[in-house]
């Protein structure tokens, strides 16, 4: 892949932006604060970088001329009022489309606004027109997950509220290189995604990521230990979570774990986990979402329906702080 370089998650999120911003001309970012960076400083610099003047196409006559400042980069990368199903109306009708919707991590107040018109516009946009129109590139990114000292508003896991509603796609990444290749996927799929991006992990996690653009296929769950006992799925930092079980239950009880990222939420990779369980005949997930309703219950319906022959102990589902 390139050049790699040293980045932290919200780093790598930076990278994705700029690729972005880059390659796609009517590509834009606008939301609370990202002018100068965001909360969680995701898109650091973007506004000065793309605020150069930039050339026009040639005359007729061969000469060029230079665009204003305020026709580039003030204009891709802006603030916005706190006015998110507004915001997100504007973005129905925008063609290229990267949302930064929300401010810090207050899920529960901010998506309440906008939820209708997620739900309701932006899912059912290619329904309601035969498939004559899409979102574009439609992509919604959001904090997501515990972070220790921010109860009430602020350590949500709402993915299984999207989980529910067709024509979305709903993204958790687990590291700086899935943070980036899942997040240019969605940028790219045409239909709208919601990309979660784990607050605990914007700092902590760290590893080689590429500086050039990759893509990460979305759907496609992926096997990060493989194992002959029992099969542990999760999602965001849940994945750090049960690898660290996962060493745990092999040195102290010689228990053998498959560990599953599933990474996509809707649609989730059903192929992947129930290959693993049909191998190790147990399942366990966990997420940080509340328990009841929460996506480990889809999944353990589905695998019981499609695995039931083959598990030889009851599906288990875990919640963890």
């Amino acid at each position: 892949m390139g050049q790699t370089q040293k980045m932290n998650l919200f780093q790598s999120i930076t990278s994705a932006l700029d690729n972005s911003l880059a390659k796609d001309p009517t590509a834009v970012i606008f939301g609370e604060d990202v002018a100068f960076g965001g909360v969680f400083r995701c898109t650091v610099g973007l506004r000065d970088k793309y605020a150069e003047p930039s050339l026009q196409p040639p005359l007729q006559d061969g000469t060029s001329i230079r665009q204003a400042p305020g026709e580039t980069g003030k204009d891709r990368v802006f603030n916005t009022p706190c006015v998110n199903k507004e915001l997100l109306d504007l973005a129905l009708a925008s063609p290229s489309l990267v949302l930064r919707l929300l401010r810090k991590s207050s899920l529960q107040t901010t998506f309440s606004l906008p939820l209708i018109s997620i739900v309701n516009e932006a899912a059912k946009y290619r329904y309601r027109s035969g498939d004559l129109f899409n979102c574009g590139s439609l992509t919604i990114r959001a904090p997501w997950g515990c972070v220790g000292h921010g109860a009430l508003y602020h350590s949500q896991s709402p993915e299984a509220f999207f989980a529910h509603c067709p024509g979305i796609k709903v993204v958790i990444p687990r590291s700086p290189f899935q943070a980036k290749g899942l997040l240019l996927s969605c940028i790219e799929d045409k239909n709208p995604c919601i990309f979660f991006e784990p607050k605990i992990l914007y700092r902590a996690a760290v590893e080689q990521v590429p500086v050039e653009p990759y893509k990460i296929p979305l759907s496609q769950a992926e096997v990060i230990q493989e194992g002959s006992d029992v099969t542990l799925v999760a999602w965001g930092t849940q994945v750090h979570v049960i690898r660290e079980v996962a060493s745990m239950a092999q040195e102290k009880l010689g228990v053998s774990c498959e560990v599953i990222d599933l990474r996509t939420i809707v649609p989730w990779d059903v192929d992947t986990v129930c290959k693993s369980v049909i191998k190790t005949g147990r399942l366990l997930i966990s997420h940080e979402a509340p328990l009841t309703g929460g996506f480990a219950s889809e999944i353990s319906s589905t695998v019981q329906e499609e695995c039931f022959l083959n598990l030889e102990a009851p599906i288990s589902r875990m919640i963890n702080y």
